[in-house]
């Protein structure tokens, strides 16, 4: 068995055990529904693999923290799903949809407490240094939250701006991942700091991606409704990228279509095809690819820093999965 096949092995018999408090029911059961319809796991399954890097087999002192990651991220996606009014997630009911907001609030309080329990199983002798990692990265995701909720009432956002707001949102968590495995597995610190930014462009590289996908992919692959960003008239990379690139009669064609209502299902979808018809126009589409390609690049530029051979390979396949859906 290869190492990624016993980390494949190791995730899904992770959560497959994983529980939670019982009682009450309705402050529980929306944990239990986060982690039973799934995910890609690339958190926890990074986190394990920079473990790897480093160590063989896997002992509850590196289970429960990568566990941990998970749990965060899956809080932040309750809270996130609230604020957007999204009404599924990864296919399926959000919990604010399929129980209300208020208990969707809660149960996304007492995940986010149950995340630092378990961080905190991870080995005592790296506890300061993993915890500091941990609750830095934990507030930086909501510093990048709430700058995505004001780029939404601003008219313009700089892509500095943007690619500033996705690092926090997004980069932060990945890159706390890649070196929270390194870390436990006792790495050299630069090895720890190059993983750290291993991770953190391959998340800039996911959100770009994601980005992407909102827009042009395939709603029973991405998990949501596709054009979602564009019907809450939210700032993606694409229409960062599309208001940095077209003229202003162009400009002004792009703001007339991301501010048009869509109260109804037919508006909805002519608001997103008036959108597209400007990425299109403008290549935005074929521009969010290069751009995914070159943060992974950036990313693989920072794992060489710290493996080679096969342990470099290992980083790069994991990298190659994680963007090869906007192929």
């Amino acid at each position: 068995m290869t190492k990624e096949q016993k980390i494949d092995a190791a995730v899904k018999a992770l959560f497959g055990g994983i529980s939670f408090t019982q009682e009450p029911e309705g402050l529980y059961d929306p944990l239990r529904y986060m982690i039973e319809i799934g995910g890609k796991r690339l958190r926890p399954r990074l986190c394990l693999t920079t473990y790897s890097l480093y160590k063989d087999g896997f002992t509850p002192e590196i289970l429960e923290p990568a566990a941990g990651l998970e749990v965060f991220h899956s809080f932040t996606l309750i809270h996130d799903d609230i604020m957007d009014r999204s009404p599924l997630r990864r296919g399926v009911d959000t919990v604010w949809k399929k129980w209300n907001p208020d208990t969707a609030i809660l149960s996304g309080d007492v995940m986010c407490i149950d995340s630092y329990s378990r961080i905190a199983r991870g080995p005592r002798e790296v506890m300061a240094p993993l915890m500091e990692l941990f609750s830095r990265t934990a507030a930086q995701v909501c510093e990048g939250q709430q700058y995505d909720m004001e780029f939404e009432s601003r008219e313009t956002v700089s892509m500095d701006e943007y690619i500033r707001m996705i690092g926090l949102k997004t980069g932060v968590l990945i890159a706390c991942a890649a070196k929270m495995g390194a870390l436990i597995a006792g790495a050299p610190g630069e090895d720890c700091d190059n993983l750290y930014d291993y991770g953190f462009n391959l998340g800039l590289a996911f959100q770009i991606a994601d980005d992407y996908l909102d827009a042009f992919g395939d709603e029973k692959v991405f998990g949501k409704p596709i054009g979602g960003d564009i019907v809450n008239s939210k700032k993606s990379w694409l229409t960062v990228h599309a208001f940095g690139k077209a003229d202003p009669a162009t400009k002004a064609r792009l703001a007339e279509a991301m501010a048009a209502p869509a109260p109804t299902r037919e508006d909805e979808a002519a608001k997103i095809a008036s959108v597209k018809a400007v990425y299109e126009a403008l290549g935005v589409d074929t521009d969010a690819k290069a751009a995914i390609m070159d943060y992974t690049s950036k990313a693989l530029g920072c794992a060489v820093k710290a493996v080679d051979g096969i342990r470099f390979e290992m980083l790069r396949r994991f990298a190659q999965k994680l963007v090869g859906r906007t192929k």
